[in-house]
């Protein structure tokens, strides 16, 4: 299931730049925390960027870098992400399983980040808690939203799959 959910993302994020550009969130390849510069970061709601950007920081001292793979999207980007799963899976239903409506996603919003590399998702699940960062569906452990009360309470359980409860 985890390897299912892995090449649905990586096939998604492999967008055609001549739909989709970085100012629908699109982001280059090795994009950190610290590149706010593209929208994909810059418009990640400010309580989420200042806590990723803390965290940023302080992964940099354990040598980890937090690369961005999916932040802000614009509805058309979360829009393409959902025709091209339909267009992986043959149906709505079972694209709705992986990918989000435009008004659904916490993307959209702002309010969700995708971090990218094993090391950067494995740092980030034993600090993120720490500054209000959490691992939000069981079946993504590269994607975190804010939950301020994680600094002094702990990260929320799991959520079983993420597109199912139309929150991605």
């Amino acid at each position: 299931m985890v390897v299912v959910a892995i090449i649905v993302t990586l096939a998604c994020q492999s967008v055609s730049s001549s739909t989709v550009t970085e100012d629908d969130g699109v982001l280059p390849d090795g994009t950190t925390a610290f590149d706010d510069h593209f929208p994909g970061v810059a418009n990640l709601d400010p309580g989420l960027l200042r806590a990723l950007l803390d965290a940023a920081r302080d992964a940099a001292d354990d040598g980890i870098a937090l690369h961005v793979n999916s932040g802000w999207r614009s509805p058309e980007y979360q829009n393409q992400l959902l025709d091209e799963a339909v267009a992986a899976y043959g149906s709505e239903a079972e694209a709705d399983r992986w990918v989000a409506t435009a008004d659904t996603s916490a993307h959209v919003s702002g309010a969700a980040v995708d971090i990218g590399y094993v090391d950067a998702t494995v740092w980030l699940s034993e600090h993120g808690a720490s500054h209000g960062l959490c691992q939000i569906y069981g079946n993504e452990p590269w994607h975190y939203e804010l939950r301020p009360k994680a600094v002094s309470s702990g990260c929320p359980p799991l959520a079983a799959v993420g597109a199912v409860l139309n929150h991605r």
